[in-house]
């Protein structure tokens, strides 16, 4: 098979060398990405369960997953939620195949739950948070691009495109590595910090800032003056993540809104600014890599909850990806790499519309010398494709 692979030079500097850079990433328990992952567990769960009790994935998508925000009283030592928060689980499924019933509506509010409880232990499920699910059928001729016969290769449901890039700079790869340090191995020693971090970094010229917004979690702060401590270690522990992957001058900021004589700082009940008015939406925060990127192109798909069968939205923006780190991990003498990735309905998600790859290579590599290798790892990806699907049902794959 000859796919449509173009390889050409990226006009313009590599995102590393230039002056200004912005990156971004919110953390799991902000309200995006809570949106986010409870869509992408629905997706899983719906997944496994069409497998179970049909041998394959059926259609459906839950990527319209939404969430209003609570009230919430945060005081020293333990508030309380006075309002709920309302997450409503929308999208579409199928419910009924050969004469069965296919309880999707029941699986979706388990995953749901499950996934809650793991990422914001402290929202108590049922009376801090409210789950509907509203799951309606697909519409037919989208279930007939689906495929309802078994066929080695999907056809795409979309005409859509996927981006990606690879290397992450070293502001992307702080960014990243801080927010999920921080809701792991951090967080695992300091239950004082919720889950709601969101980091953003901006680099000029070589000093890299970097803004964290933490929430605390009140339940484990007794007063000021340990609310103070708490932010000046989430200070010192990003300080020292950033040292550890550039050379570059830091700085860090963390909860800069805060106002210590006005009584008003980052203290939740929850460890989630959705507690208090933040609303949330898959798709709004951050790309299939995990990071807000405006001096990269991004796709403005969302990739959570989107079918892994055949969604373009997802699989191509994850596949653009991973070709891109591939590719660079690879071949030599790549500075900047970005993959795009576009479909068109109804043709095999192995054949794309156009596979193009842009390149910034080092001074002294000449394009033409590694084009074939880019083609070839290209080409590989493409035709292993549907290795995508597997991996992200069986939740090996981030989506956010």
């Amino acid at each position: 098979m000859e796919r449509n692979i173009q390889v050409s030079r990226l006009d313009r500097r590599a995102v590393e060398d230039q002056e200004v850079e912005i990156v971004e990433r919110k953390g799991i328990g902000h309200p995006d990405s809570i949106c986010d992952g409870i869509a992408e567990a629905v997706s899983r769960s719906l997944s496994q369960l069409y497998l179970d009790r049909v041998g394959k994935v059926l259609h459906y998508n839950t990527d319209e997953t939404q969430l209003v925000a609570g009230s919430a009283a945060p005081a020293f030592g333990g508030g309380e939620v006075i309002e709920p928060i309302y997450i409503l689980i929308v999208g579409r499924a199928t419910r009924h195949y050969e004469g069965q019933q296919i309880p999707v509506e029941s699986t979706a509010l388990a995953a749901a739950r499950e996934y809650l409880e793991e990422t914001v232990p402290e929202l108590e499920y049922g009376t801090d948070v409210v789950v509907d699910v509203k799951l309606g059928e697909g519409s037919g001729d989208l279930q007939d691009v689906f495929g309802e016969e078994t066929q080695q290769v999907p056809m795409a449901n979309d005409t859509s495109y996927g981006v990606g890039h690879a290397p992450l700079t070293e502001t992307e790869t702080i960014v990243h590595t801080a927010e999920r340090e921080l809701n792991t191995t951090y967080a695992d020693e300091h239950p004082e910090l919720g889950p709601d971090v969101k980091i953003m970094g901006k680099r000029e010229g070589d000093r890299i800032d970097i803004t964290v917004a933490a929430a605390m979690v009140d339940a484990y702060i007794d007063d000021l003056d340990e609310y103070d401590a708490a932010v000046g270690d989430v200070r010192e522990f990003v300080e020292s993540i950033a040292h550890d992957h550039t050379d570059r001058e830091i700085h860090v900021d963390v909860n800069t809104a805060d106002e210590y004589e006005e009584g008003s700082i980052y203290l939740t009940v929850t460890g989630t600014s959705a507690e208090q008015g933040d609303d949330g939406s898959v798709g709004r925060g951050n790309r299939a890599n995990g990071l807000i990127t405006p001096n990269r192109p991004m796709s403005m798909e969302a990739t959570s909850g989107k079918n892994p069968v055949n969604h373009i939205g997802k699989i191509y923006n994850l596949l653009s990806t991973e070709v891109a780190q591939s590719v660079t991990a690879e071949v030599d003498g790549i500075r900047d790499l970005q993959i795009r990735l576009l479909s068109q309905i109804g043709r095999p998600i192995d054949e794309p519309h156009v596979a193009d790859a842009q390149i910034v290579t080092e001074e002294d590599v000449d394009l033409a010398d590694i084009e074939d290798e880019v083609v070839e790892i290209f080409d590989e990806e493409l035709a292993n494709v549907t290795d995508v699907t597997r991996r992200v049902i069986e939740g090996d794959v981030s989506t956010f």
